[in-house]
């Protein structure tokens, strides 16, 4: 009854019943991994070999994946059961679940909102109970921003520590899979087992969840003055003061470059995506429409199998890596990016963690943001830890009202790179002192 209400599935598979019924068989037998029996709902752009595997896109609409994600190999020794493929926005390009090319999926807390994106089927499916948890995959906040909409925890991993193979690109080094779920323990725990050096990913790394002291949380303070809903911000600051008086040190902080960050992030990105994209053309695999000539085939099967946002961010990128422009807009972004980061360093010499606001506000009304920018504007507060690779958690932190609804806002950490103990180690007090 809730999936035909929400929508968070493309497809639940047959075999779910007899996948389930083998982990209890395993379970009573006393085998079986760490995760054996526990339902996952994945994100339909991690390859499970011989599904269905579309980004939620037309031009993948009968695609079926040869091979499995590293993730999906390490979830199956783990002995968790696979419900299925969940919606997404195409591509992973947005940010409410409104882009998929196979309709929309509602917010469980309220059916006339959306969800948030672009993993925001997976974030439905496990706010509704469609499963325990769920894989995503975060290019600017696609888990934290849908996990804060629906009232869940989500986790963007330290840039490599999580493998990437498998996956299906649209910002290549900005991209990480990571964990929804209903609790900081049980994204520890996913985390844990998802995590890891792959040799088909050469730009994965290891790194060791150690739970250590933190003590002094930092606040860019500066970056909080413009945007925030008024709810949302008193929100942010009754959590500041329970951790405060729980025995936090709360310390404001400075990051000089951070308001450039998301239009940094908006040259990288498309650019990274309109070069992965240029493989779906139509020949060698994907949606093909026949024209007259090679040239009217390209335009024909790209024209008709992506869609608009897709179309929009493929002309953007082309655009900014251009040899007219490619200095005054890649270079420079990417020359922000080196700054930022070496903004953030110098922060966490003086603190332990950061936090914000995950969003600036909660989940909005299908087709309230119509334009472009101002959907991008939701990102503001998470493309920052994409574009320095550093890890990111989101945790409910209250509700806001709005028409009637009470709706979930989320609370992020940033933590230092492979400082995901400190989040796991924050995001518990925050659910343990901070009343929801």
């Amino acid at each position: 009854k809730n999936e035909s209400a929400v929508g968070a599935y493309l497809e639940v598979f047959d075999s779910l019943r007899e996948n389930a019924k083998v982990s209890d068989e395993k379970r009573q037998k006393g085998e079986g991994g760490v995760l054996c029996g526990i339902p996952l709902a994945i994100k339909d752009n991690i390859l499970m070999k011989g599904n269905l595997s579309t980004a939620g896109s037309k031009m993948l609409e009968q695609y079926r994946a040869p091979f499995n994600a590293t993730v999906i190999e390490k979830l199956n020794d783990a002995g968790a059961v696979i419900v299925g493929r969940t919606n997404l926005d195409e591509f992973a390009m947005g940010s409410s679940t409104e882009n998929s090319a196979f309709g929309t999926t509602k917010n469980p807390i309220d059916f006339s909102r959306v969800p948030g994106g672009s993993s925001g089927g997976s974030a439905a499916a496990v706010a509704y109970g469609g499963a325990l948890a769920a894989l995503g995959s975060d290019t600017g906040g696609s888990i934290r921003q849908p996990a804060s909409f629906c009232g869940i925890v989500g986790l963007k991993p330290t840039y490599g520590s999580v493998s990437r193979y498998g996956l299906t690109a649209m910002g290549s080094s900005l991209d990480v899979i990571g964990p929804l779920t209903q609790s900081v323990a049980d994204a520890e725990l996913l985390y844990r087992v998802i995590m890891g050096k792959d040799p088909h990913d050469a730009t994965s790394l290891d790194c060791r969840v150690e739970e250590k002291s933190v003590r002094t949380i930092g606040v860019p303070r500066h970056f909080l003055e413009e945007g925030v809903d008024s709810d949302v911000l008193k929100h942010f600051d009754n959590a500041l003061e329970s951790l405060r008086n729980a025995g936090y040190v709360i310390k404001d902080i400075v990051l000089p470059n951070i308001k450039y960050a998301l239009a940094a992030y908006y040259i990288v990105m498309p650019a990274e995506a309109s070069t992965n994209l240029s493989r779906f053309d139509g020949v060698k695999y994907g949606y093909h429409e026949e024209g007259k000539t090679l040239l009217e085939d390209y335009m024909l099967s790209r024209g008709l199998g992506f869609g608009k946002e897709v179309k929009r961010r493929i002309l953007v990128g082309t655009y900014v890596l251009s040899s007219g422009y490619y200095d005054a807009y890649y270079i420079k972004a990417q020359a922000l990016r080196s700054a930022l980061r070496e903004d953030f360093m110098q922060a966490f010499s003086d603190v332990d963690v950061m936090m914000t606001p995950t969003t600036p506000t909660p989940a909005f009304r299908f087709g309230e943001k119509n334009a472009p920018l101002s959907m991008y504007l939701a990102d503001i507060f998470t493309v920052p830890s994409n574009l320095t690779g550093m890890p990111a958690l989101s945790v409910p932190m209250g509700d806001v009202e709005r028409e009637g609804s009470m709706l979930p806002v989320g609370l992020q950490i940033m933590a230092p790179h492979c400082g995901e103990g400190e989040l796991f180690t924050v995001g518990k007090d925050v659910e343990k002192f901070v009343r929801v």
